[in-house]
């Protein structure tokens, strides 16, 4: 598609979320169609129609590619991936890390610029994940939570694996309860941490970190997964953020009071879905530690990656 490159400026898009208090506050996705096998809306679920724009780096679009990997649905939409670069001028196409597709769709060299041609007055964050309809010639939607909804429950018909079931019906409303309070104060709790203007406002965000840690710790004492012994979305959404914990949040974001590594059954359960065929495929450690430590100059100005530390997520992790 041939659209010049845009010379509005994306703003990082943590600094443009920071309130008067000195605490990040997350803004909304904006875009949040949605896509339905009944027909009910204008996007209906087709192999080959859909495309996904993400980061490897990024644990919400983390979570996107692991469910369309479990869901047996890479051949039916395809991925490209930004450089794991966050630049003061947004997520870029260029290819610094092996792993960086460059555009292959549109042949944009920014992510904003896909973010325009859905909305040519777009002001606002951009964002990975990005699901984008071909046909359409738009996103169309660009909430992650949302998006693994859509892979889980409207492309049985063209998915290879159409028999899992990420969010079952019996287990709904205790997973949409760890869901909320897993968002609030992990997920997304860690980067209240990272990104705090002022003391205050980073102690209590750490001090809600480690006290959900410590009640995820108990839950997994008596159950291999977070609503009993059954796999779901809860447990995709909660490990992407235990992956990075050591290797990036513990250091970069300051939440340091304890390691995923010292948890024994939190270490054992991020080893345990890392080994979950598939799930490994999807994990790119280098795109991960370059993003976090390469775009945040203003916590880490020279941008050192660090070397360590070692983690073997590969070891026997003893919750069969």
């Amino acid at each position: 598609m041939n659209k010049p490159v845009s010379d509005k400026p994306a703003g990082n898009t943590w600094s443009r979320q920071i309130d008067g208090t000195g605490e990040f506050v997350r803004k909304d996705a904006v875009f949040r169609s949605w896509i339905r096998a009944d027909g009910s809306t204008g996007f209906t679920p087709a192999a080959g129609r859909y495309h996904l724009y993400v980061s490897l780096a990024c644990p919400w679009a983390h979570r996107t590619l692991i469910v369309r990997k479990l869901k047996g649905l890479e051949h039916a939409i395809s991925v490209d991936v930004v450089d794991p670069l966050l630049t003061d001028r947004g997520w870029t196409f260029k290819q610094s890390s092996p792993g960086a597709t460059g555009d292959t769709l549109n042949g944009f060299e920014r992510l904003r610029q896909v973010y325009e041609v859905a909305d040519p007055g777009y002001e606002g964050v951009v964002t990975v994940p990005v699901l984008w309809d071909k046909q359409g010639n738009t996103i169309v939607n660009n909430e992650s939570s949302e998006i693994i909804r859509i892979f889980n429950n409207e492309f049985q018909g063209v998915a290879h694996n159409p028999g899992l079931d990420l969010y079952p019906e019996s287990l709904r409303t205790a997973i949409d309860e760890c869901n909320q309070w897993i968002y609030d104060d992990i997920n997304n709790g860690v980067y209240r941490a990272g990104f705090a203007r002022t003391q205050a406002v980073y102690s209590t965000a750490v001090r809600s970190v480690f006290a959900a840690l410590d009640r995820v710790e108990s839950m997994l004492g008596k159950s291999r997964y977070l609503c009993g012994d059954t796999f779901t979305e809860a447990d995709i959404r909660l490990f992407v953020t235990l992956l990075r914990f050591d290797a990036v949040y513990v250091t970069h974001f300051k939440c340091n009071i304890r390691r995923i590594v010292d948890y024994s059954n939190l270490w054992g359960y991020t080893r345990d879905i890392y080994q979950r065929p598939g799930i490994a495929e999807t994990v790119n450690m280098e795109h991960i530690k370059r993003h976090y430590f390469e775009s945040h100059r203003h916590m880490n100005p020279y941008g050192i990656v660090p070397e360590g530390p070692v983690l073997d997520f590969t070891a026997p992790h003893g919750r069969g």
